[in-house]
């Protein structure tokens, strides 16, 4: 009798530690598998985003060195506008992700209702400063009269249609805080295609359409984007069935804004300053030439290849280091954080080694000049080595979130970007010249990874060596 008592007690805790491991698989997957789960799909999701930052340069360039140079320069106004719909994502996404948790389907729905009215807030803003900024924007930038004409056309639609973007985005994240993860990769899909076919279509004026150089290109990117927006809210309104959408939750919730936003600043931060770096680094460059400004952009362009995929992994390392650090497993932070860093350095290598011995050919895509190509060629090799080192330190910034130390995650990219890059490509380019500006690059990523190191071994003594004693 005792026998068969311990028999069932033990089919039991069998199945309640089956019913546990299913619904924790970050707590008792394979941490390589989990990971790889968890994060190859924002990868593969992330590189197709990167295709809108590369497809409009590779045509545009067909058209001349100035067009090329004049959608390079509006970089930095187009990654704030990702930077804000993005960060704002973030805080979305992290609101809506613990509402469900908690099963409060009534907080579920006044967040979704006010990421959508935030959205169209933000739609109204960027169709304003479409209106005022491009024209003063680009004669801060340069006295070429045809770049500053190919690149108003350009980010001129690229701002006033801004509310595609921000549409794509939020109903993206609505769709990734349910788990929904495939419609949110369908539609940057669909959308990213539409641009690749309209972008020949709309610049080069075939099929019938006119002739529109840079306009065509931003025209076919929003339009990419509207397709994009379009097929998220049908997929959230079809498949969301977690969240209620109704024109009740359209309105302001000042709780529920602060909550969104107490996470997306932060992150909005971090991704504008890209901005500020672009900005300043087309500044230092424009004093040598216009084609050194459009050898960084083609740079800029095509590192987003190399750097998306490991930006995606971000997405799988963050929250099983959250999960394993409540649940107090020290071993598995420390597996993922090495598989992770692993994988992210293997990326940055293959991207290091196609820059330093593929340079020409990327070059080649956009219709370089014999001039762009000698700077770009150089430049590509020498930024390229700082590829080495930036795999690890993204990982380490997103130890640093995955334990809420936001401040340690900002600090580095500030050191990466501002504090050390730019002063440094200031620096070199008045002592030695163009070429010397590149060494920034691989200079910041040095004072940047010791930066990362200092913080995450304080990060492992002061925080995960402890759990093994609990």
């Amino acid at each position: 009798m005792e026998r068969e008592e311990n028999i069932e007690n033990d089919k039991m805790n069998t199945s309640s530690k089956g019913e546990e491991t299913k619904q924790n698989i970050m707590g008792y997957m394979p941490c390589n598998k989990l990971l790889l789960t968890l994060s190859l799909p924002m990868m593969l999701s992330m590189m197709v985003q990167a295709l809108y930052n590369i497809v409009d340069s590779i045509f545009v360039a067909q058209l001349n060195e100035n067009a090329l140079t004049a959608v390079s320069l509006a970089f930095p106004i187009q990654s704030f506008l990702i930077a804000v719909g993005a960060g704002t994502g973030v805080g979305i996404n992290a609101r809506l992700s613990r509402k469900l948790g908690e099963k409060n389907q009534e907080e579920v729905n006044t967040t979704a209702g006010n990421a959508i009215l935030i959205a169209i807030i933000y739609a109204v803003i960027f169709a304003v400063l479409g209106q005022l900024i491009c024209g003063p924007f680009y004669k801060a930038m340069t006295s070429d009269a045809e770049i500053r004409q190919y690149g108003v056309d350009y980010i001129y639609v690229v701002l006033s249609f801004g509310f595609a973007l921000i549409f794509q985005m939020t109903g993206e994240r609505l769709l990734q805080s349910t788990g929904k993860t495939i419609y949110s990769m369908i539609t940057q899909g669909v959308g990213a295609i539409f641009n690749i076919i309209m972008d020949p279509i709309l610049i080069f004026g075939l099929l019938g359409f006119p002739a529109m150089g840079t306009k065509g290109a931003a025209i076919a990117t929003v339009a990419g984007q509207c397709i994009a927006a379009m097929l998220g809210v049908f997929f959230n309104l079809k498949v969301n069935k977690e969240i209620k959408f109704d024109t009740k939750y359209l309105k302001p919730e000042a709780e529920t804004i602060k909550a969104i936003y107490a996470v997306g600043l932060p992150s909005i931060v971090m991704q504008s300053i890209s901005s500020v770096m672009n900005f300043g680094m087309n500044k230092i460059l424009l004093q040598f030439s216009s084609t050194a400004a459009a050898a960084f952009g083609i740079y800029f362009k095509l590192q987003s290849f190399v750097f998306m995929p490991i930006f995606g992994m971000n997405n799988g390392v963050v929250p099983i280091i959250a999960f394993n650090f409540g649940a107090r497993k020290p071993d598995r932070i420390k597996e993922t954080f090495k598989l992770a860093v692993m994988y992210a350095t293997g990326i940055m290598v293959c991207g290091m080694l196609i820059f330093e011995f593929l340079p020409g050919p990327l070059l080649k895509l956009f219709n370089a000049s014999d001039n762009l190509y000698y700077i770009g060629t150089l430049g590509l090799r020498i930024i390229a080595v700082h590829f080495i080192f930036a795999g690890y330190d993204i990982i380490c910034s997103s130890m640093f979130q995955a334990l809420g130390h936001g401040l340690k995650s900002l600090w580095v990219s500030l050191v990466r970007q501002l504090i050390v890059l730019l002063p440094a490509a200031f620096i070199l380019a008045k002592l030695f010249g163009l070429n010397a500006v590149w060494l920034s690059f691989p200079i910041a990523e040095l004072a940047s990874l010791t930066l990362s190191t200092v913080f995450i071994r304080h990060i492992f003594k002061v925080e995960i060596e402890p759990l093994y004693n609990k």
